[in-house]
C-alpha cells in the first residue's frame, strides 16, 4: 500500500513538473515573440527618402506706371530654376501596441510625409530701369511663385507615390514576421493580410 501511494505521489509530480514545463514554454515563447516583434520594429523604423529633381523656366515682368499710364518703367528677367525634392517618412515615429494574450499587433500611427523642396533660382537677361529696378519684393513674389509650381509639378509626378511604395515595403517587414508567428497585424481597425492592404490604408 506504501509503495502505491509513493507511486502515485511520484506519478502527480511527474504530471504537475510536466504541465509546469509547458507553462514556462509558453511564457517563454510569448517573451520571444515580443521580444523578436519589437526588434523587428526596430529595424524598420528608419527615415525612408525618396528623391526627385525638377527644372523650369520663367519670365518675370512687372511695370511701374506714371501719369495715368502715360509713362511705364519695366522691369523683366528670364529666371531658370532647378530643384530638388525629397519626400520623407521618419519611421521612428511609428507607433504600436502588442496585446500578448491574443498575439496581435496593432499600428497606432504612421508619421505624415515630409516635403523638402530646395530650388536653385537664378536670373538671367535682367532689365530694369533706376525708376523700376528689382527689390526684395520682386525676389520673394519669385520664391513664391517658384514654389508654388513646383508643389503642383510635384503632386502630378509620380514623386509622392513612389515614396509611400517605400513605406509600405518597410512596414510590409512587419507583416511578413507576423504572418510567420501566427501573429495578426492591424492598422485602422482593419487587419492586414497583405501588402496590398497596407497600401489601401495608408493615406497618401
Amino acid at each position: 500500500m506504501k509503495r502505491i501511494l509513493i507511486g502515485a505521489v511520484v506519478i502527480v509530480s511527474v504530471i504537475l513538473l510536466f504541465k509546469f514545463c509547458d507553462f514556462k514554454k509558453d511564457e517563454s515563447n510569448i517573451e520571444y515573440n515580443t521580444n523578436l516583434i519589437q526588434q523587428q520594429i526596430l529595424n524598420v523604423g528608419k527615415l525612408v527618402v525618396t528623391e526627385g529633381h525638377f527644372s523650369e523656366v520663367l519670365t518675370y515682368k512687372d511695370q511701374d506706371k506714371y501719369l495715368m499710364d502715360m509713362i511705364s518703367f519695366e522691369k523683366k528677367a528670364l529666371i531658370i530654376v532647378n530643384a530638388d525634392v525629397t519626400v520623407s517618412y521618419d519611421l521612428h515615429e511609428v507607433k504600436y501596441d502588442i496585446d500578448e494574450k491574443n498575439k496581435t499587433i496593432t499600428i497606432t500611427n504612421i508619421p505624415e510625409e515630409e516635403i523638402k523642396i530646395s530650388p536653385d533660382i537664378k536670373f538671367y537677361d535682367i532689365q530694369q530701369s533706376r525708376m523700376n529696378p528689382f527689390s526684395g519684393d520682386d525676389y520673394n513674389k519669385v520664391n513664391k511663385t517658384v514654389r508654388a509650381n513646383l508643389e503642383k509639378k510635384i503632386a502630378k509626378s509620380t514623386l509622392k507615390s513612389n515614396a509611400k511604395n517605400r513605406l509600405v515595403s518597410e512596414l510590409s517587414k512587419m507583416l511578413i514576421l507576423t504572418n510567420s508567428m501566427g501573429w495578426t497585424l492591424k492598422f485602422e481597425g482593419n487587419i492586414i493580410e497583405k501588402e496590398a492592404d497596407l497600401n489601401t490604408n495608408i493615406k497618401g
